[in-house]
């Protein structure tokens, strides 16, 4: 089953387990939003699409960014630490992002559909390994940085029965937060993304005890988690 590390933009077989990871920082926000009682998240391709869905479901709250920057009319931006201390009342979330969520809605017939990062990457393994114990499976990096290589990496080791280290995770993380920094080096100053605060939540690996299932709707692909 330990299966195949694949870029956004590759083929992957119809049938196959796949799970899609973003580190920095889509989907350790999205396992902190279920952890503040979030109970459903609507993953979306694009900023126009989630405001098209809130219109639909005026009660949903809408978070995310654009360009790694959170649009004016969301409630929140793409930021673990910031969902962590938001008000979500128990309300459903529809998140929005240029990786993570555009790479979750790519993949139209899997056999199973997982958002994961560093956070449940455990979880994530744990919940495979029980329901599609014989399944082949795509690990899809949705950034070109090394952190979620990392994270496909260790996932991959967690699912062929290995012990990999958190610690050589947490280096991954930080190379590729690194990577992300020399990066935006150019860009104007309000153009660049603060990754201080949601580092320590990108790196705390296996703090979700659960799996986040995707469930695949017209135009988004509905998030829930389970518990592994």
């Amino acid at each position: 089953m330990p299966g195949q590390i694949v870029g956004m933009d590759a083929e992957v077989p119809a049938g196959t387990v796949v799970v899609v990871i973003d580190v920095i920082r889509a989907f350790t926000t999205a396992a902190v939003a279920f952890e503040r009682g979030v109970p459903g998240i609507a993953c979306v391709p694009s900023a126009e699409a989630g405001r098209a869905l809130r219109r639909r479901h005026p009660s949903r709250l809408l978070g995310g960014e654009n360009g790694g920057l959170t649009p004016a009319d969301f409630d929140f931006g793409n930021s673990p630490f910031e969902m962590s201390v938001a008000e979500v009342g128990g309300r459903e979330l529809i998140q929005s992002t240029s990786n993570g969520t555009r790479g979750l809605v790519r993949y139209p017939a899997p056999a199973a559909l997982l958002a994961a990062s560093a956070r449940n990457a455990g979880s994530t393994a744990r919940w495979i390994t029980k329901h599609h114990p014989a399944t082949p499976c795509t690990l899809v990096c949705t950034g070109l940085t090394e952190e979620d290589r990392a994270c496909a990496e260790h996932l991959r080791a967690l699912l062929d029965g290995s012990a990999p280290r958190p610690a050589d995770l947490v280096a991954g993380i930080m190379a590729g937060a690194a990577e992300h920094a020399r990066s935006a080096a150019g860009l104007p100053a309000a153009e660049r993304v603060d990754l201080s605060r949601d580092l320590p939540f990108c790196c705390d690996v296996d703090r979700s005890g659960f799996a986040m299932v995707g469930d695949i709707r017209p135009d988004h692909v509905a998030l829930t988690m389970v518990r592994s």
